[in-house]
């Protein structure tokens, strides 16, 4: 079964070996897609490993699912397939092997060599979509909603001037410690005029 999986990875590095030298800015084109497809939306992604749900994405971004040579169950079987039995990621040589595989379903009547290199075509430059983000909405009513500067009441209380919220002093009657009636408005003042009249 191990001598099954090596085979083709020789295949594949000698078939990479042929045509590196001319096609060497395609290649890093493509690792360059395939690392911002493997950190897309994982912040402890490195960049060096892909999962499925990115594999998936990268194939419906850069129009590989074509819906009928290649589906998204194809997608799915061949990332089964390529990836180890106890992993969930593949690396970029798999990543390259899954694309081989692909491309013979993909472009069926031109050689694997031309479907491969146009299998690259397809990847090479782009970046995973933002489609379907929720993007706000700056409509009347919710500006009216959140315009602090109209709120009026017990709600008026829990902003200051600038719209900045004051917190817990706004939600809560904070009890005034200081030994002072609530109406005084000279706390504080009581040492000042005992030093001047010294």
């Amino acid at each position: 079964m191990a001598e099954k999986s090596a085979k083709p990875a020789k295949r594949l590095s000698s078939d990479s070996n042929s045509h590196e030298g001319a096609a060497a800015g395609e290649i890093s084109a493509l690792e360059e897609a395939f690392r911002k497809f493997a950190v897309h939306g994982d912040t402890r992604a490195t960049g060096k490993e892909m999962h499925g749900k990115n594999w998936s994405k990268l194939c419906k971004d850069c129009n590989i699912i074509d819906g009928k040579n290649v589906t998204t169950t194809d997608v799915d079987i061949v990332f089964s397939k390529i990836k180890g039995k106890s992993v969930r990621t593949i690396t970029f040589e798999q990543f390259k092997e899954a694309l081989q595989e692909l491309s013979k379903k993909r472009f069926k009547g031109k050689s694997d060599e031309e479907a491969l290199q146009e299998m690259y075509k397809l990847i090479e430059g782009k970046g995973p979509g933002l489609t379907g983000v929720t993007k706000t909405v700056a409509s009347p009513t919710v500006s009216r909603l959140t315009d602090t500067s109209k709120f009026t009441g017990s709600h008026k209380e829990r902003f200051d001037a600038s719209g900045k919220g004051k917190g817990r002093a706004g939600r809560e009657d904070l009890v005034d410690n200081s030994g002072y009636v609530s109406g005084y408005k000279h706390a504080g003042t009581y040492d000042h005029k005992v030093q001047g009249n010294k």
